[in-house]
């Protein structure tokens, strides 16, 4: 395990977050499904990792009660109401948009079910992120979420952003861009910014931390 990987867990640990190693993201995958449990209602945070590392799968086919936000032909009410059941389900699982390595999880979001879960409400949230997720500290954190994260998914989800066109954010142009500067059209996709250092509630958020490259 490399150094940095090894102090970001130990950190996420001593902010009252469970943290494990993955050497690949197949481990990553069955590392998680030992901690679900048969019946356990879950649901998910838009996320590509959580596609690419095959937990999608994973839940639409084992022993769960699993509300698919991503099921073909939902309508916007379908999808929302799904969003809401984040707050009761058993187990939230999602990906980070950086983790620092100081032990903090930072996250950005535009409707904000994502944040919002993560912060409050589900019993327990599952974070899966590769390596290439981990950022020295929330300055580069915010930096990662402006040049790569909210570029890339702006692209993917086809929004009509700056960004998703120059490939960063246009607050970039500023000498010292505040955290939430950005552009005002209706499609923005970093409306709300979240810091999860340390927790109250020790063990409910549990990091897998995968040897791997993956997402955003």
């Amino acid at each position: 395990m490399e150094e940095y990987i090894e102090k970001t867990l130990e950190n996420l640990r001593k902010n009252n977050m469970e943290a494990f190693y993955a050497k690949d993201a197949e481990e990553a995958k069955e590392m998680l499904r030992g901690f679900l449990g048969e019946g356990d209602e879950i649901t998910v945070g838009g996320s590509v990792t959580l596609y690419k590392t095959g937990i999608l799968e994973m839940l639409k086919t084992g022993p769960y009660k699993y509300y698919d936000r991503y099921e073909k032909g939902l309508s916007q009410e379908e999808t929302a109401e799904i969003f809401r059941k984040a707050f009761t389900c058993d187990d939230y699982i999602s990906s980070s948009n950086a983790i620092t390595e100081n032990g903090e999880l930072y996250n950005v979001d535009g409707n904000s079910n994502r944040v919002a879960a993560i912060l409050y409400g589900p019993k327990r949230v599952f974070i899966v992120a590769g390596k290439n997720k981990i950022v020295k500290d929330i300055n580069e954190a915010v930096r990662r979420v402006k040049t790569l994260a909210a570029p890339k998914n702006c692209e993917r989800l086809k929004k009509q952003t700056p960004c998703s066109v120059n490939g960063e954010c246009i607050s970039l142009s500023k000498e010292e861009p505040l955290i939430c500067e950005g552009c005002r059209t209706s499609e923005r996709i970093c409306c709300n910014y979240v810091i999860s250092a340390m927790q109250r509630q020790k063990g409910r958020i549990t990091v897998i931390i995968i040897d791997e490259e993956i997402g955003y």
